[in-house]
């Protein structure tokens, strides 16, 4: 895998924001599997626990959906995809 621990900050904080610059980078694209925890877990020599931190921040941020008893997966409708600044609705000025 892509992830890589550079020791700064917390070791969920380091696996979610990998992951989440993957996914926006479109390196790993919308319906992809993420690996299961323990895989990524012994791939990364972490405990389990720190890769679920991560995998449920990406959950509830939107980046990710589970399907119980198939995986994690990449979302098809992005939070920042959404909220990009060309996607919003302009609201009228109130300039005067």
């Amino acid at each position: 895998m892509f992830i890589k621990l550079d020791g700064s900050g917390a070791l969920s904080q380091q696996i979610y924001q990998a992951l989440r610059r993957a996914i926006l980078a479109g390196q790993l694209a919308p319906g992809t599997r993420l690996p299961a925890t323990r895989v990524l877990a012994h791939e990364l020599g972490v405990s389990r626990n720190t890769v679920l931190l991560a995998y449920d921040q990406l959950l509830a941020e939107g980046y990710t959906v589970g399907q119980t008893g198939s995986g994690t997966y990449v979302a098809t409708a992005l939070p920042d995809v959404t909220l990009s600044p060309l996607m919003r609705v302009s609201r009228p000025c109130a300039c005067e």
